[in-house]
């Protein structure tokens, strides 16, 4: 058996075109290096563009399994990167929408970052939590009923939230902590 902490681990990370490169790719090393598996679930298959401050056109990323084709039962943790684009695309679309519903619901850990809490706020699974995002979309998540503090990380039972892409560090070390003292997973 490894010594990894994500040792037999299968995280998903749903993101469309607009996701904002780092906060994909970094947090997808950090849980890789601790043994997870990833897999990039998004809303058709294809490649999906990354930008880098929202605006710059950066890398494409292969799509590993389209959302309405995957379950819950299939991961053991979730990410949610942000960028502005890829969340607000995501929110609409119902499979995108149910999946993270019921990934929050499972209790399942799931991080989010930056402008990805917008997909927490559709699936109407903020009500009653504690957590941090970028400034300009506070007032959604206030709006649907969560307490918004102002820190690079907070863990608030299942959820692991961050602000920007300067928290980042912080962010994958609580992922990678999160999702490996999971007892529901392994």
């Amino acid at each position: 058996m490894s010594n990894s902490p994500l040792s037999g681990r299968r995280v998903a990370i749903l993101a469309t075109d607009g996701v904002e490169e780092v906060e994909l790719v970094q947090p997808r090393d950090a849980v890789q290096s601790a043994g997870a598996t990833t897999t990039l679930v998004s809303l058709t298959h294809g490649d999906i563009q990354a930008m880098t401050s929202d605006v710059h056109a950066a890398n494409t990323f292969a799509v590993d399994s389209v959302v309405a084709d995957v379950s819950v039962d299939d991961f053991d943790a979730l990410i949610l990167p942000g960028g502005t684009t890829n969340p607000d695309t995501l929110r609409t679309d119902f499979d995108a929408v149910d999946f993270v519903r019921r990934f929050v619901e499972s209790g399942k850990p799931v991080g989010v970052i930056c402008h990805g809490p917008w997909i927490l706020v559709e699936a109407d699974v903020v009500r009653g939590r504690t957590l941090t995002s970028y400034p300009s979309i506070r007032t959604d998540i206030r709006n649907a009923g969560a307490t918004v503090v102002d820190f690079e990380v907070v863990v608030d039972g299942n959820l692991v939230s961050s602000r920007n892409p300067d928290d980042l560090p912080a962010f994958c070390a609580a992922l990678v902590e999160q999702f490996s003292k999971n007892s529901s997973i392994g």
